[in-house]
């Protein structure tokens, strides 16, 4: 390993990407998971999308971004998983330089996405139950439409603006301790001096990590309140079922990711970020429709009838 991260005075061109695990009976496990895991990734979020699509009952703001997220689950998880799966049984595999830093600015893109979307999602659910009665009229079409369009483009620019202003130089250090060209790990082989891009990287974890979580927090606070000025436990009880599965996505997504992106980050790779990556970048997509269709109604009805309508 340390002859391939030799250091010299040429520019880097290509990456050496180590993997999930070198041994041969863990590279067959992780292969069969990881193609489990996408495969119902795939179908699940697709049903999801068909189902809002098709069912009128479910063109409401709530199932409209509950559709972004699993469009938005279906590329964050096939900007890594089919390459990790391609490269499962080769012994240190390249990526060109190029793609390299293509697919880290993909999938930083689509992690941001989803941190603002998941905040935006939060505030849906505020207006829904603190202001029931002007909830249409303050989400309409317009404005979850200008909603979901600003998320994807406030993290696009997010996610591009500092790797193109501030190119990092590798030097020679190419083997990257990850199954895909992670920011993280890529920042650890940079041997130019970086203060900037440290700065800017801590700027943006802050950007997307803690100030949506910390707007998410101060959400549910506001909708813990609403539902407690609730007179009819029936009502309270209905109002808290709704946000259960936003709320769980929510806990485990940032969970995973502010461990991995806001904890002090050391100049020698771990084993157990690359666990911590696999969970929230190809788990949690994976979980998320089955947390959203195992715990909503509507969407179990929804499947109900078009499964009734198909039978007849």
């Amino acid at each position: 390993m340390e002859s391939l991260a030799s250091v010299n005075t040429t520019e880097v061109t290509e990456f050496i990407l180590v993997g999930l695990s070198n041994h041969p009976k863990a590279q067959i496990a992780f292969f069969c998971a990881l193609v489990v895991i996408y495969s119902v990734t795939l179908v699940g979020n697709s049903v999801i999308i068909f189902v809002v699509r098709i069912d009128g009952q479910l063109h409401t703001p709530m199932y409209f971004f509950l559709s972004n997220l699993s469009f938005l689950d279906i590329c964050y998880t096939t900007s890594s998983v089919p390459h990790l799966l391609s490269n499962g049984f080769r012994d240190f595999p390249t990526i060109s330089y190029t793609s390299c830093y293509a697919q880290m600015t993909i999938s930083l893109f689509l992690g941001m996405t989803e941190c603002l979307l998941l905040a935006v999602m939060a505030y849906d659910r505020l207006v829904a139950i603190s202001n029931p009665l002007r909830y249409t009229i303050i989400m309409n079409n317009r404005v979850c439409l200008q909603m979901a369009v600003s998320t994807w483009v406030s993290a696009f620019f997010l996610s591009v603006t500092p790797i193109i202003a501030i190119p990092a130089h590798y030097c020679g250090h190419n083997v990257i301790n990850h199954f895909t060209c992670e920011i993280q790990a890529m920042l650890k082989l940079v041997c130019s001096d970086t203060p900037i891009n440290l700065i800017l990287g801590l700027v943006i974890s802050v950007a997307t990590l803690p100030l949506p979580f910390s707007f998410i927090l101060i959400s549910y606070i506001r909708i813990v309140v609403a539902v407690l000025r609730i007179r009819s436990t029936e009502a309270r009880l209905k109002a808290f079922s709704t946000c259960s599965s936003h709320l769980t996505v929510v806990t485990i997504f940032f969970g995973t990711a502010i461990y991995m992106y806001v904890k002090p980050q050391s100049k020698e790779s771990q084993d157990q970020d690359k666990i911590v990556s696999v969970f929230y970048g190809v788990v949690t997509p994976m979980l998320n429709p089955l947390i959203y269709t195992l715990r909503n109604k509507d969407v179990k009805g929804a499947l109900r009838k078009i499964t009734r309508k198909k039978e007849s």
